[in-house]
């Protein structure tokens, strides 16, 4: 029962603080220093006698008279017991206008670091047209490396974890440079692709502060990577109907300023907007927050639907997924969106809410996805003994297995979940336990296949 209590007691401290922590009037070491000072009111308060679950929600209300934004978190999550706790009246403080001014202007800065770093190459003669393959090997670095500095700055990091996110990123700047590729070749696409992926993930490092043990933490980036997607998304494209609109406007006074768009403003907005749908994250939280509930309550029961008829039709025609490699290139890509969405659905969830309709939706999502992989699996099996082995047969298989694994266990901990048997936490826990995996796999592919198949 200690054991049931403490993994409560420890939700609801996850919950406060990654709430607490997507505030811009907050930083990441005020919310430490506010946690501190809730987790030792908490101890003093078990220690008269109260039961963690108790002595949570007082330490809540004596922090709520001292703090806005404790009362904001209360007011904010009304269906539970701490707003009548909390709430004692006074408005929400307004935003600190300060910080919020250094925050844009750092994420300016890093946006603008990352247009002039990709442009810089130009200097020496490397065209953006002319000389695609380049830049699709460092496009990553281009604008990831200013991410992390933005991410950096508004999570602040130890010099000694910097030192590692530097030696990682220059460790991606060999491999995608120092290899003998042809632009031709398996490895060059495998590393164009997973390279991003690798990068990704340094980031994620610079996003937990070093903390790379905190499953907390790792859940926040995890939601954080949903959320800069849907921005991306949306600034992309408006980026797309501002860059037509520009053309066809000089078009109009018999001006064309295609080159100017495709030199300047595509690589340029490409690479700044990554940093400034980091800012938009950060910045404008609550859009995202009534966003993301829609989005993954739309789209889980779609996709849901059409993985299960697409199975139930299989089965009704007898006819096996083609092993045609575009065929199993577009399962592989749907099997990502599905992991994808799952993981952005689990990373929204309220971790102490009871069993709904919606969880037994992702148990259906997680179960059909399983099944296809399994199907895939076999076709790409047959491809591999029938054809042999090659850099991009080795990844998809290898990748397929990661997938199986992972929607294997979080199918058995969802239905678990839904039977009540096991906490949600427990499928947080383990999804945030297999990133992982996905970054030794990524960084595998990016570093060891290519000397493994002779640059092929």
């Amino acid at each position: 029962m200690a054991i049931d209590s403490d993994n409560d007691l420890e939700t609801q401290f996850a919950q406060w603080r990654a709430y607490m922590g997507r505030r811009r009037a907050v930083r990441e070491a005020d919310v430490e220093e506010l946690e501190d000072h809730l987790r030792a009111t908490v101890t003093e308060l078990v220690d008269l006698g109260l039961r963690p679950d108790e002595a949570f929600l007082v330490a809540v209300k004596r922090m709520g008279g001292q703090d806005e934004l404790s009362m904001e978190f209360a007011r904010v999550h009304s269906e539970r017991l701490w707003k009548q706790l909390v709430l004692a009246g006074g408005a929400q403080a307004p935003a600190a206008s300060g910080a919020a001014r250094r925050d844009l202007l750092a994420a300016v800065g890093c946006a603008a670091v990352a247009a002039v770093g990709i442009k810089a190459p130009a200097l020496f003669g490397l065209d953006f047209n002319d000389d695609a393959e380049f830049y699709q090997r460092n496009v990553s670095l281009f604008a990831l490396v200013p991410l992390a500095a933005y991410v950096g700055y508004r999570r602040p990091v130890r010099s000694a974890v910097v030192g590692v996110l530097a030696a990682l990123f220059a460790l991606g700047a060999v491999a995608a440079n120092a290899y003998p590729v042809a632009d031709d070749s398996q490895s060059f696409v495998l590393t164009a692709l997973h390279l991003p992926l690798a990068l990704w993930f340094v980031v994620g490092l610079a996003y937990v502060g070093g903390d790379w043990r905190s499953h907390r933490r790792w859940m926040d980036f995890i939601r954080f990577t949903g959320e800069w997607l849907i921005y991306y998304v949306l600034i992309a494209l408006g980026g797309g109907v501002l860059m037509g609109m520009t053309v066809g406007v000089f078009n109009a006074i018999g001006v064309d300023a295609t080159p100017v768009v495709q030199q300047w403003l595509v690589p340029c907005g490409m690479v700044g907007a990554v940093v400034v749908a980091a800012w938009l994250v950060d910045a404008k939280q609550s859009v995202i927050e009534n966003m993301a509930p829609v989005l993954t309550s739309v789209f889980t029961p779609l996709f849901t639907a059409t993985m299960l008829v697409f199975l139930v039709a299989m089965l009704w025609t007898g006819t096996l997924i083609d092993v045609e490699r575009d065929v199993l290139i577009l399962f592989d890509l749907l099997l990502v969106v599905v992991l994808g969405l799952l993981l952005y659905s689990i990373s929204a969830r309220d971790p102490v809410a009871r069993p709904t309709l919606f969880d037994r939706l992702q148990v259906a999502l997680a179960g059909s996805a399983l099944l296809i992989d399994v199907l895939v699996l076999l076709a790409i099996t047959d491809r591999i003994t029938g054809w042999g082995a090659t850099p991009n047969k080795a990844a998809a298989f290898g990748e397929n297995v990661i997938l199986l694994v992972n929607l294997a266990c979080t199918a058995f901990l969802l239905t678990a979940f839904v039977r009540r048997r096991s906490p949600f936490a427990r499928v947080e826990r383990w999804q945030t336990s297999y990133l992982a995996v996905y970054a030794a796999w990524v960084w595998a592919v990016v570093l060891v296949f290519p000397l493994a198949f002779g640059f092929a």
